[in-house]
């Protein structure tokens, strides 16, 4: 990992923890927030760990790089092998290549009904 890329990953950490404390300290709906994840992240039928690793799936579509550290990290806090993070990270990768599957799907269409010849 370069410099640069680590520096990145300090800096949202770092950005994190100063906003944490701050609306915890100021923010009622924050408060409420951070109850919320509290709650969807406890082990349940499925496992703390396993909740970080659709999470970090998710955090992955939707290209949210502080999601990805915090969840990351907690996976693997939670247990999780870097095999099972990358697992989960190729799951969103074939999401993402599945989405773009149907949207070309749509985009077949359109061209069909302006060119009808293309059946």
């Amino acid at each position: 990992m370069d410099q640069q890329d680590k520096a990145g990953i300090e800096k949202i950490v770092e950005d994190r923890k100063r906003a944490h404390w701050f609306y915890t300290n100021k923010s009622e709906v924050y408060r409420m927030f951070s109850a919320l994840e509290e709650k969807a992240f406890a082990d349940g039928s499925l496992s703390r760990m396993h909740k970080e690793l659709i999470a970090t799936g998710i955090s992955v579509m939707t290209d949210c790089e502080s999601c990805m550290e915090w969840h990351i990290h907690e996976a693997l806090k939670a247990g999780a092998t870097p095999e099972q993070v990358i697992e989960a990270v190729g799951v969103a990768i074939e999401i993402g290549a599945g989405k773009a599957a149907v949207s070309a799907r749509f985009a077949m269409k359109v061209l069909e009904y302006y060119e009808p010849s293309v059946r």
